[in-house]
């Protein structure tokens, strides 16, 4: 697959959680998902999203405009990362 593993897994994943798509599509999704975790190319990708996350909690932390909450928030997130 390409570098869009990543949207494909969380396409996937909303599809097998939709009441409106039928059980063979849901298998089918299934599938696809047990094949990216076992080629290891959904490892990477969620290795890449990692890395999108913690930049946009290090932004909110240096917004003028973002709530004490919120910088606390993005403060444990980047702490569960290991990224602070």
């Amino acid at each position: 697959m390409s570098k869009d593993v990543g949207n494909v897994a969380r396409g996937h994943k909303a599809a097998i959680n939709n009441p409106n798509v039928s059980e063979e599509a849901k298998d089918h999704s299934r599938q696809v998902l047990e094949e990216l975790e076992q080629s290891g190319e959904l490892e990477n990708a969620n290795t890449n999203h990692e890395g999108n996350v913690a930049r946009g909690h290090k932004a909110n932390l240096s917004n003028p405009h973002t709530s004490e909450e919120s910088k606390q928030r993005s403060e444990q997130v980047l702490e569960d990362l290991g990224e602070k």
